[in-house]
């Protein structure tokens, strides 16, 4: 099978693109791919590695605070349509999948418009401006959440989860004493993204002292961004600083409660591993769809909600406490993520491309 990807901007959309790679190669290991991703952005690093041919882009967001560097978006828009003609013709492929991010704006409808079988993947409940655009041109559309099927032409929109969450489980787990912690004590991960965020960081170096003596032990990922800056502050001895972690679903496996963001991967492994959850939204995403992500598990019981403009004082330790001191409560949002599992995400994708390779 040849197969093009396009998906960029984030690894909330680039690392659901790896998923359904993987899972191609596991049923067709002939396949051939190649990913098409902006030329400044994360994929145009993380993909090469990979082993995977790669094709960049000049592709940008519509800037609505300047509406003057619009200009040389719509150019840069024009001639990523010219590129894609181009890279399409050249592969010849069986299908075309978009898996998120204004990359796939031009790859996508191309593709369509060269007659390409296409499909989408959407990650978050509120979709993004490119798949909501791309809504239109792909043949068959894929969505993470149930709450997500509204915003697509119903008759070519199926539910299949995030493949994520299926790679989720699959990862070897990493014990925690292999981070330095001891077995015997409950583990709270925070972690706000592969990055980091700067308002969240603050605010818990300022927290983490309040954190002393306490039963539990606490895992601090603050992001690549930051690894050098933390090293001005001194922690609790049952507060373990790490800049990045290599295997996060694996250690998942072993914890007892994560306060994260709500990006749509992140979500994935927390349902599929039935972590209980505190989490933080983004407030700087497009159309608030972390919120609107953090919501679809909250209105379950399956996590607690926090927004960032409410971090103040001990309340995040408040809550952390309250539910460390409840197993009772802890159970019942396993229970709750249990109900919101999809299994198989990735073989109900590969279904609909086998689907549209055979038509």
């Amino acid at each position: 099978m040849r197969v093009v990807v396009t998906a960029g901007g984030t690894g909330g959309h680039i690392y659901p693109a790896l998923a359904i790679i993987n899972k191609i190669k596991e049923k067709y290991p002939n396949s051939t791919f190649l990913y098409i991703g902006t030329h400044n952005r994360m994929e145009k690093d993380i993909i090469p590695k990979q082993g995977i041919p790669f094709k960049s882009i000049e592709i940008y967001g519509f800037n609505r605070k300047n509406p003057f560097k619009n200009v040389k978006t719509i150019r840069c828009f024009l001639k990523s349509l010219k590129d894609t003609k181009k890279y399409l013709k050249e592969f010849k492929p069986d299908i075309v999948i978009g898996v998120g991010g204004y990359v796939t704006g031009p790859v996508i409808y191309m593709a369509h418009r060269l007659g390409y079988k296409t499909l989408i993947h959407e990650q978050n409940s509120s979709p993004g401006k490119a798949n909501r655009f791309l809504s239109r041109y792909a043949d068959t559309i894929a969505v993470s959440f149930k709450s997500s099927i509204k915003y697509f032409p119903e008759y070519k929109t199926t539910f299949t989860g995030n493949p994520c969450g299926e790679e989720a489980t699959q990862a070897k787990s990493v014990p925690i004493q292999e981070m330095g912690l001891k077995k015997e004590k409950k583990t709270v991960l925070f972690v706000m993204g592969s990055l980091g965020s700067s308002k969240i960081n603050d605010f818990l170096v300022k927290t983490m002292s309040l954190f002393k003596n306490k039963e539990y032990q606490i895992v601090f990922v603050t992001g690549k961004n930051y690894e050098e800056e933390m090293r001005k502050y001194t922690f609790p001895p049952n507060v373990k600083v790490v800049s990045y972690m290599e295997n996060m679903p694996g250690f998942m496996k072993n914890i007892d409660l994560i306060v994260s963001r709500a990006g749509a991967s992140t979500l994935s492994e927390i349902i599929a591993l039935q972590v209980p959850s505190i989490l933080i939204p983004s407030p700087y995403v497009p159309d608030n769809h972390q919120y609107k992500n953090a919501m679809d598990l909250v209105s379950k019981k399956a996590a607690i909600l926090l927004e960032e403009k409410d971090l103040k004082g001990d309340i995040l330790l408040r809550e952390i406490d309250a539910l460390m001191n409840s197993p009772v409560t802890l159970t019942k949002m396993k229970e709750a993520l249990e109900s919101l599992q999809v299994k198989n995400s990735g073989a109900k994708i590969l279904e609909l491309i086998d689907s549209l390779a055979r038509s």
